[in-house]
């Protein structure tokens, strides 16, 4: 692959158009402007990202957590761009918009995630692979559609859909985004049937000949034609990784505030990064402050100022590879000795004080109730259409939502995108008021 041709400004849906005006902001920032000021963005702020929400001690959203991944891809794709106008001084390529480009991808890339946290993806495919929805393969299938979008839904094939869709009522293309915004998302670029026992994959059937124009366009190596595989832009390493130290980081510092850490198991974690001499200059530099949390701060910043230069070493070292398509991982999994073992530390303990406390369990329990029930509800409907409660039911979906397409499978998407679009709060109202559990005041 090669860089002219991987940054290109091109929108999807306005292929043909041509702005001859002058602007003070490029095209990439641009994206990023049309993401911050979205309804689907902003619903993020209501989107559980690890914890939950109603607490009486902040912490982390969906909405904060793309903030921050914006903001630690920005400083990633900074020194990339600047890295490469170094190693290419006479290219033609736009290696400065990068920063702006992984920027908006960051912003984008959980933008297709239901609510209730990744235990949402997990209830939406187990309702089609062990729920009520199983009874509908047969008919699926016999479209000529693609099962295991349902049975494997993933909420980065969902992204994809979110900004290139066009719905009810919406111009061509969606969000309109740029070509090289949209690829720099696709962290699986491949279909549901294509990954080889993996549940992981790029775009829904649905939008699969969107995303060869898009890759095709951009210049991604197609590595299989039937089912359709890419590998992946380059920039999608970035993304990748601004979201990999941000969530591993800011998951820490969430645990402390909520005391499921000590203060000296976090610093621990924290510290273990860096080698004894700097350790002991951190210490130090901590005794300026007295707040606890100052201190953590301190720590997490710094570990964060580290991941960026591994990552951003481990790409520049490996961009040939990279464009060759060869690459195999992720940045994180690349980096030097000691803070790779510290990364493996922070994940374990993670996985165990975290990812499986109490709180966390009984929001996943609760997305699986919630989201299977709101599924089975309105796909029960668009089955049966003519049904009195079925009318009643539908009429609670927006217009955008094509829920009188053609086809089933078209139909279930519809339902999906309500459903995944759908805030926590949301969510719980609906289903407290169609089990009649919460009644409209009068």
């Amino acid at each position: 692959m090669n860089w002219q041709q991987l940054l290109s400004a091109k929108r999807f849906g306005m292929e043909e158009y041509h702005d001859g005006k002058h602007h003070d902001r490029t095209d990439f920032q641009r994206d990023y402007d049309r993401l911050i000021f979205s309804s689907p963005f902003r619903r993020l702020q209501n989107k559980t990202q690890v914890f939950p929400l109603p607490v009486s001690i902040f912490v982390h959203n969906r909405l904060t957590h793309s903030i921050e991944v914006s903001c630690v891809g920005r400083s990633l794709g900074t020194v990339i761009g600047r890295e490469l106008r170094k190693k290419y001084p006479d290219s033609s390529a736009d290696f400065e918009e990068i920063t702006s480009i992984v920027a908006a991808g960051c912003l984008a890339h959980d933008m297709g995630n239901p609510p209730f946290g990744h235990s949402g993806e997990t209830a939406i495919s187990s309702y089609f692979s062990e729920g009520k929805g199983r009874s509908l393969e047969k008919k699926i299938r016999e479209e000529g559609k693609r099962w295991e979008d349902f049975t494997n839904f993933e909420g980065n094939a969902n992204s994809i859909r979110l900004l290139i869709h066009r719905f009810n009522g919406r111009r061509p293309g969606g969000f309109v985004m740029t070509y090289s915004m949209l690829a720099s998302i696709v962290k699986y670029p491949y279909s549901s049937i294509a990954p080889s026992g993996k549940s992981k994959f790029g775009f829904f059937q649905s939008e699969e000949n969107d995303f060869k124009k898009i890759a095709d366009e951009l210049g991604m190596h197609c590595t299989q034609a039937s089912p359709l595989k890419y590998v992946r832009h380059p920039l999608v390493y970035l993304v990748e990784a601004a979201d990999d130290i941000c969530y591993q980081v800011m998951d820490i510092e969430d645990a402390h505030k909520l005391g499921l850490l000590t203060t000296d198991q976090t610093k621990e974690l924290f510290l273990n990064f860096f080698p004894n001499e700097r350790q002991l200059k951190m210490q130090r530099t901590m005794q300026v402050v007295s707040d606890v949390n100052e201190q953590i701060a301190y720590l997490r910043s710094s570990v964060i100022g580290l991941l960026v230069d591994e990552c951003a070493r481990v790409f520049i070292e490996n961009e040939q590879t990279i464009l060759e398509g060869k690459f195999e991982g992720s940045l994180i999994k690349h980096i030097s000795p000691l803070p790779d073992e510290a990364y493996r530390i922070a994940t374990a303990i993670s996985y165990k004080k975290i990812y499986k406390t109490k709180d966390v369990v009984d929001i996943e329990l609760a997305g699986h109730r919630i989201i299977g029930f709101l599924l089975d509800t309105f796909i029960t409907a668009i089955e049966n259409p003519a049904a009195k409660y079925s009318q009643l039911i539908l009429s609670r979906i927006p217009e955008q939502y094509e829920i009188d397409a053609p086809t089933l499978y078209q139909r279930i998407l519809s339902i999906l995108d309500f459903v995944s679009g759908m805030t926590d709060v949301y969510a719980l109202d609906l289903y407290r008021k169609i089990t009649g559990m919460s009644l409209p005041t009068i």
